[in-house]
């Protein structure tokens, strides 16, 4: 490969030695060429979305299928936990958060009504026991 680095010196810098800076950005015009596109640069803005959480309550829902899981209902949030994290995946983070919106209310109402099914079993039995002494 031949280069070939020409300096050439202005009129006006004729009595004087050449900078360091000019020497350099002379030699860059020489080796690199001169700019190919007179054209200011343009910028380019790139809109990227942050990952938006979108909690999908798995744990709480397996936790309430295994111990509180009157009607189904600890089963059937399970079933609606799992699918958030298919809409993610997809991009649909609407269809996500709805979906996380069901499987919070049914895990709050999956021990509601455990606790609420779980009382009259204990106290009806108790009752009846007390009448019967």
């Amino acid at each position: 490969m031949n280069h070939t680095v020409q300096t050439v010196f202005s009129p006006v810098n004729s009595g004087q030695p050449p900078s360091y800076e000019m020497l350099k950005e002379e030699h860059e015009v020489a080796v690199l060429g001169a700019p190919h596109n007179p054209a200011p640069p343009t910028s380019t803005l790139i809109h990227i979305r942050s990952e938006t959480s979108v909690p999908d309550h798995v744990v709480w829902s397996l936790f309430n299928t295994l111990f509180m899981n009157p009607c189904c209902l600890g089963f059937i949030a399970f079933t609606y936990s799992v699918k958030p994290r298919d809409r993610k995946m997809v991009g649909d983070l609407t269809g996500a958060q709805a979906y996380a919106s069901t499987a919070k209310c049914l895990n709050i109402w999956a021990p509601i009504l455990g606790i609420l099914m779980t009382i009259p079993l204990i106290v009806i039995p108790v009752l009846i026991y007390q009448a019967h002494r």
